[in-house]
């Protein structure tokens, strides 16, 4: 077990601030026990059971009290951070719980650092580097889905793989290295074949965990999915009729919406991150042409893209043009069709859908133009129509060719990816230079070298850089 070591004490507002029931301030580190209980008024913290809660009073050192509150001592090394820890309870409201801190923080305790707390759980052996990383994406999590591959995470599922990984490749350097010893004497230990066949089953096995990264991914990150076409296309619209609020502002006139705008929409547990972007069209216009570039722009960093055209419009040859173009252009990322308006198209009659080019009756254009386009669904979002096929076609096509179940193990964190990566190349390198007849000691570097990407997953090697990037990213509190 780790050596529990308590530094100075540390202490930050716990919970969300604003006006509520409850707050919690959390207090941890060497003397934190006795530093609250200078300025609290009930039992005697310092001699009291661990996991124990008492009532007292808050109060300044000129006797006027502060709050009423719940005070629950957790001794080290039995607390969150390994640390004496005290956690008060007091009454939720912005200024009160302001002013409990401030109390404490009187005590010559310092105020926490976003993360600090955690880190100090990390740094003490309650939680792996990984698992660590897993409390700040439990926090910021937006989707059901998010919330369980977090929890997965948490629970070490993933350390429990590096571990395996990590002691695969540990008996493997084993059998190289105890070779090299005597090479002199020119002994053979290590069974090549055997040798061989591990590190073989090993790159499988990473490379089945790097293949959930991208479904890890989404579903930590939310799908991208970007809404394009010419302006008045419906795109505003339908991000209103998804997210189920006025999120855009619509309205008849061509180029209203001038820039991208985001909102986020949860479905069957999957978080969309939907953007809204300006109507394509060339313009003199220099707002609503910035409008376009960042639209372009959107389309290149979308997960899915989804390309409306107004079906109470014609259809030009360039417009059918410019689909082919975002069709081609989008290559591996999920592209649909989709028609709007579709009330507005009855009113007016399919003939009237598409122009004739080539003269053709009304009939056998639309059905020619119905055919090249292949709409994969036709909608009128206003009133509601087939939005429920959209939705199921929505989150199909996006993980289409993903495997989607979050019962297994997923990848969400592209460190941990970009580790996995760099072990699994250093595997394969020994690999060759194994079936290459190299000496041991060629081996033996990218063992250990893929040996030093895993344990910088679980943080059994860390550097201070390191620890930095990842736990500024915590809310102060946690």
């Amino acid at each position: 077990m780790t050596e529990i070591h308590q530094k100075p004490p540390i202490a930050a507002i716990a919970t969300p601030v604003g006006e509520g029931g409850i707050a919690v301030i959390r207090v941890s580190g060497k003397g934190a026990i006795e530093k609250v209980q200078g300025c609290f008024k009930g039992k005697d913290l310092a001699s009291a059971d661990s996991h124990t809660v008492h009532f007292g009073r808050i109060i300044k050192e000129d006797g006027r009290v502060v709050d009423e509150v719940l005070a629950t001592v957790f001794q080290s090394p039995r607390s969150y951070t390994g640390e004496d820890t005290v956690e008060i309870s007091c009454h939720g409201g912005v200024l009160v719980t302001q002013s409990v801190l401030e109390t404490i923080l009187e005590q010559d305790v310092k105020p926490a650092e976003p993360g600090e707390f955690t880190q100090r759980a990390f740094l003490n052996g309650k939680l792996d580097l990984d698992q660590a990383e897993a409390v700040a994406d439990l926090i910021h999590a937006k989707s059901i889905k998010a919330v369980d591959a977090a929890h997965q995470q948490l629970e070490g599922r993933l350390g429990e793989h590096i571990k395996q990984f990590r002691q695969q490749i540990i008996d493997a350097t084993a059998m190289v290295e105890l070779e090299l010893d005597f090479i002199e004497e020119d002994v053979e230990f290590a069974d090549k074949e055997q040798l061989r066949n591990l590190l073989a089953e090993l790159d499988e096995e990473i490379g089945r965990l790097l293949d959930t990264y991208e479904t890890g991914r989404l579903v930590k990150d939310g799908v991208k999915t970007v809404f394009i076409g010419r302006p008045n296309a419906g795109k505003s619209t339908l991000l209103n009729t998804l997210v189920g609020s006025d999120r855009a502002i619509v309205t008849e006139i061509a180029g209203t919406t001038r820039d991208t705008i985001d909102a986020d929409w949860s479905y069957e547990g999957l978080l969309f991150k939907l953007i809204d972007t300006a109507g394509l069209r060339d313009t003199k216009d220099l707002i609503e042409a910035e409008g376009v570039k960042r639209s372009q722009k959107a389309f290149e960093q979308a997960d899915l893209v989804v390309y409306l055209k107004d079906l109470s419009l014609p259809m030009d040859e360039e417009e059918r043009k410019e689909i082919a173009k975002f069709q081609k252009r989008a290559s591996e990322t999920p592209f649909l069709l989709i028609g709007t308006k579709l009330d507005l198209q009855r009113t007016t009659g399919s003939g009237e859908d598409i122009p004739n080019p080539r003269g053709l009756s009304g009939t056998q254009s639309s059905e020619l133009a119905e055919q090249r386009l292949q709409f994969d669904l036709k909608i009128s979002a206003l009133e509601e129509q087939n939005i429920s096929d959209l939705k199921k076609l929505m989150k199909q096509r996006a993980l289409e060719n993903k495997d989607y179940d979050t019962s297994s193990l997923l990848v969400t964190s592209s460190r941990h990816r970009d580790a996995l990566q760099k072990s699994r190349e250093n595997v394969q390198r020994a690999i060759n230079a194994l079936d290459q007849g190299l000496t041991g000691d060629f081996l033996s570097i990218d063992l250990r070298a893929a040996l030093k990407e895993l344990g910088a997953i679980t943080g059994e090697i860390t550097t201070e850089d390191l620890l930095d990037s990842i736990f500024s990213r915590f809310c102060i509190g946690k």
